[in-house]
């Protein structure tokens, strides 16, 4: 009966000690951020070539974050959009001020956020605005012109588990008010990379990738007979298929692209 009694009077003091409680009481207490899901894997990575210690990064399910003092602190400035998952992230090399996003993590993982097409920020992430392209899914690469803020190519992969034709190279002269389809040769494959030729941004590479994630299969097939490399030097008006003297040939995967600044014409794939 004296325990029964002890543990009445402990609830009491605890409902009366509660409601005594007021918001000056939580003023020492400070949120700190302990997610969100999946959040901290990153595929974007941008500098602003105006301040060394300002970076925005992409995470595959986060939102995008920025620093501005070297990656000490980081702040998410895309909480606000209906998507999280962030493929790829490119600041205008005019304007940093302007910031293009890619939403929809281009891997076929066993697990796949994807994502709703591309926006743009044009006051250093403050604010943004879709830009349509919703129908990729998912993005990997964007390529701004170096002298253009308007002038944006993306690298779309699509949608993971069937065929459709948001698929390949887009290009957009308007900052993304309207879109062309400037490569793609069928609706089973995707764009996985771009790079410019250095100092000449008329010439592109573009890295193509087939595959699909069957929802039955964990490890989805990595290569198909749509995956290849192909240049332009007309800023995407014409396309080679690149072939032989070198080059893997089969069935490819999944290519990665590189040029290098000391030789602009060296390709590394």
């Amino acid at each position: 009966m004296f325990r029964f009694r002890f543990v009445i009077a402990l609830l009491q003091l605890t409902v009366t000690a509660a409601s005594a409680a007021s918001a000056a009481d939580f003023g020492s207490l400070h949120w700190r951020l302990v997610g969100p899901f999946r959040g901290g894997r990153v595929l974007a990575v941008a500098g602003d070539p105006s301040d060394a210690q300002h970076f925005y990064f992409g995470a595959v399910n986060g939102g995008v974050w920025e620093s501005h003092d070297a990656g000490r602190t980081w702040n998410p400035i895309f909480d606000s959009q209906p998507v999280g998952s962030i493929g790829a992230l490119a600041l205008a090399p005019s304007d940093p001020k302007t910031i293009y996003v890619g939403t929809g993590e281009a891997d076929m993982r066993s697990d796949i956020a994807q994502g709703d097409g591309m926006y743009k920020s044009v006051d250093g992430g403050k604010t943004w605005m879709h830009i349509g392209l919703t129908d990729t899914r998912q993005i990997e690469r964007i390529l701004v012109d170096p002298s253009d803020a308007r002038h944006v190519y993306v690298a779309a992969l699509g949608h993971p588990y069937g065929p459709n034709q948001a698929r390949g190279v887009f290009e957009s002269r308007d900052g993304g008010a309207n879109w062309s389809k400037i490569l793609g040769p069928n609706p089973d494959t995707g764009a996985i990379d771009l790079a410019y030729e250095p100092g000449n941004p008329s010439t592109i590479y573009a890295a193509l990738w087939q595959t699909r994630r069957p929802p039955w299969n964990v490890y989805p097939p990595s290569n198909g007979p749509g995956s290849g490399l192909y240049k332009t030097t007309d800023g995407g008006a014409h396309w080679t298929h690149i072939q032989g003297h070198g080059f893997a040939s089969g069935t490819l995967g999944r290519i990665g692209l590189a040029t290098s600044a000391a030789a602009p014409q060296r390709v590394y794939a």
